[in-house]
């Protein structure tokens, strides 16, 4: 099938109404507050459509006619709840609420179209002269529009030649962006200043933590950004911008209608046969091109061997480590809300369509944590006597959220992004989520599982009453490092020393450089 996209022009008069309209697509001013998706936690924003939601605040300039009329607020956000809004600084009350959901397109005018007749200006293949007539469509607009005409039923599009469409008017439910109008009355003409309120989906905004850790291993430099996202085709410039971090509890909201797709599919029968095109042939690339370098850039990087003389190109010079960061132009402020959190960035931004932005969230230094490998009991009391395979342990940087240690301040859920220096380079070595932390709650980052730490586990035959087991943890670190093995079974005796941690009993050892320990434990099987 062959595919000609072709411009489709979109001659269009405004309907005649009986009561006065008020075109409103000017904002004064505008603030977006945006809610994270509920239950979504440490994950990441939603692709596409987000799932969380913003209160947008817009103030609008209006004239008003005396007597009734329609004011239609344009350019509101795509994922409007028209239920939520509120509209302030009338004379009177408002009598009536709508919000038009179907935008105008190419492929929303044919679909509201159809059955119904339009014009067609199209090009005379044999004479180069446009000529005008009357047709009905057919079909449209995802999977081809088929017009009739006097000539019969056509394709749209597929004469290779310019056409295009005109039709007598725009739907009364068709509008160019995505509009609230509201049926109030005045009792004179006046000039108001209005600000419209409500709630809308698509948004999302987030945490995203880079942890820096510093040459001693001790201490690490925490930066946050406040990553806002607008999934909606309507964006808000110079918007005064803040989020808000809780578990604020929100009831399911009733999906929105969707209008038809925007996009306009033309398709054209194939009116190709099988010796239109010759015969295909591949031409063999020489070796060095699967290379992505020329035979000249390969030659020059040979070693060639001549007698005693031995050349190879010299290697292009070490580039200089790169510059510490700047200090970020602006932080967002956190503030109290209540129970919650809000984080006001400090300018005004624009929170564009389709888009994300972010602006710097959090910025401390020097925060002080220890290194701790983690790891979780895995073996089963029920299976087979043995040995397990050997498994590595997880790295944790761990500290307390207090001003002590560098912190001291709320951290939002996000996901956070480890580094550590090799050289002058900073490597990333591990990825993991962070929760909500409160002042004073522990915080642990997820560094990345060790190769240098490995612990395995042996059981032996067990009782009706007791499963023993033996913990081997091998430290390959020229250094001593803490390990700590959680246990979760109800213990009848131990070899070492355990711990209280988070509600289970926990094996918190020291393992000497190159070194290895072990635990014997034994389980209580009985219920």
């Amino acid at each position: 099938m062959r595919r000609i996209a072709l411009p489709i022009l979109l001659c269009i008069a405004s309907p005649a109404t009986a009561q006065a309209i008020v075109e409103s697509d000017h904002i004064d001013k505008v603030s977006v507050t945006l809610y994270r998706e509920p239950g979504r936690g440490e994950g990441a924003i939603r692709a596409g459509w987000p799932g969380g939601y913003a209160l947008i605040t817009e103030t609008r300039t209006i004239s008003l006619p005396a007597g009734r009329a329609v004011i239609r607020f344009e350019g509101v956000s795509e994922g409007m709840l028209p239920e939520t809004a509120i509209v302030s600084g009338l004379p009177k009350r408002i009598n009536e609420k709508n919000r038009d959901a179907r935008l105008l397109s190419p492929a929303s005018l044919i679909n509201a179209y159809l059955k119904r007749s339009v014009t067609v200006t199209r090009t005379d293949r044999a004479t180069g002269r446009t000529k005008t007539e009357d047709a009905v469509i057919e079909s449209g607009p995802a999977g081809g529009v088929l017009l009739t005409t006097a000539s019969g039923v056509e394709a749209l599009g597929c004469s290779g030649l310019p056409e295009s469409l005109s039709y007598p008017g725009v739907p009364a439910d068709l509008s160019a962006k995505p509009t609230l109008s509201v049926v109030t009355d005045s009792s004179a003409a006046a000039t108001a200043t209005v600000q419209l309120s409500y709630l809308s989906q698509g948004f999302d905004w987030a945490a995203n933590y880079v942890a820096r850790v510093a040459d001693d291993g001790k201490t690490l430099d925490l930066f946050a950004w406040l990553t806002v996202a607008n999934g909606g085709s309507q964006g808000f410039a110079d918007a005064g911008t803040q989020a808000v971090a809780g578990g604020l509890h929100r009831e399911a909201a009733a999906r929105l209608p969707k209008g038809p797709p925007p996009e306009l599919v033309l398709k054209c029968w194939p009116m190709d046969i099988t010796s239109t095109h010759p015969k295909w042939s591949i031409e063999r690339a020489p070796p060095s091109a699967f290379y992505g370098y020329s035979d000249d850039a390969v030659a020059g990087v040979v070693m060639r061997v001549r007698g005693n003389d031995k050349r190879m190109m010299a290697p292009a010079p070490a580039p200089p480590p790169p510059p510490p960061p700047p200090e970020p132009a602006m932080i967002a402020q956190q503030e109290d809300l209540g129970d919650l959190k809000l984080y006001r960035i400090p300018e005004r931004v624009t929170v564009a369509a389709l888009s994300r932005k972010q602006v710097a969230m959090i910025d401390r230094k020097g925060v002080t944590f220890e290194r701790i490998y983690t790891a979780d009991f895995n073996g089963s009391l029920y299976g087979p006597p043995g040995e397990m395979p050997s498994r590595p342990a997880l790295l944790v940087l761990r500290t307390e959220n207090r001003e002590a240690k560098g912190l001291g301040l709320p951290l939002p859920a996000g996901a956070v992004a480890v580094f550590e220096a090799a050289g002058d380079t900073p490597l990333l070595v591990g990825e993991s989520n962070l929760r909500d932390r409160a002042i004073g709650d522990e915080v642990e980052l997820g560094a990345g599982l060790s190769p240098d730490l490995r612990y395995v586990t042996r059981s032996s035959p067990r009782t009706r009453k007791r499963a023993p087991f033996a913990v081997t943890v091998t430290n390959a670190r020229a250094t001593p490092e803490t390990f700590e093995l959680a246990l979760p079974y109800k213990i009848a005796s131990a070899s070492g020393a355990l711990i209280e941690r988070k509600g289970r009993k926990v094996w918190r050892v020291v393992v000497p450089a190159n070194g290895k320990v072990s635990l014997n434990v034994v389980f209580d099987t009985r219920t």
